[in-house]
């Protein structure tokens, strides 16, 4: 009886997932926090972003709608990013003027732009000499990304930005370096990818190492 009763418990319990699980309730509260969000990007991030995404706004604002960037960060990721900032650039702190809601409502809307998951992989070993890398960055991220990785308006990121090295992982920034992002300037520098930069891991890896010795100590 005891076996009968535990097997009936079971099933009553898998019915119940069941139909939770495809009542749309989940789907119906994501659609709620991704409507939500594109009204708090349209007041707070479409003047330097764009109406898409894509940095085609009046204001400043790099591309965060493209494949390759939303393959490379997570949903804290994101959320960091726009609470925190960027100290040096036109990307003010949102700390203090969204809430926690609006900001996961706002990570909801971006990552909705995401349509493919590129399986996008570092170096096993990201490891690398920052004097080597330096001299690499001269050559070919000087021209977009500014003297010390301050940035350029409309042209590269700063990457000498406290917030972007605090939040930014050595493996992110490999990759954004290999892969760069699709429809913006910052094309691929990896050997073997369609790119005009034809980088070895290693080079990538020193430039990797140059770009986190910005950091402030």
């Amino acid at each position: 009886m005891k076996k009968i009763l535990i097997g009936t418990y079971i099933l009553i319990t898998i019915g119940i997932v069941f139909c939770i699980a495809n009542s749309g309730i989940f789907s119906s509260e994501n659609s709620k926090a991704i409507a939500a969000g594109e009204k708090v990007y349209a007041k707070n991030c479409l003047a330097c972003h764009g109406e898409t995404g894509k940095g085609e706004g009046a204001k400043d604002g790099t591309a965060i709608n493209n494949q390759h960037f939303l393959s490379s960060v997570s949903d804290q990721d994101l959320y960091n990013y726009v609470k925190y900032g960027r100290e040096g650039t036109s990307m003010p702190s949102y700390e203090t003027r969204l809430s926690d809601k609006d900001l996961k409502n706002l990570v909801a809307f971006m990552r909705e732009w995401q349509t493919e998951e590129l399986d996008l992989k570092a170096s096993a070993t990201v490891l690398g000499d920052p004097e080597r890398g330096k001299e690499q960055y001269k050559l070919y991220c000087l021209s977009c990304h500014g003297e010390n990785g301050a940035g350029k308006i409309k042209m590269g990121t700063a990457l000498s930005s406290p917030q972007y090295l605090k939040y930014t992982s050595d493996k992110q920034i490999w990759i954004g370096t290999a892969y760069g992002r699709e429809e913006t300037r910052m094309g691929p520098s990896l050997k073997g990818l369609e790119g005009a930069r034809q980088l070895t891991e290693q080079d990538i890896s020193d430039i990797t190492a140059y770009i986190r010795s910005l950091e402030p100590k």
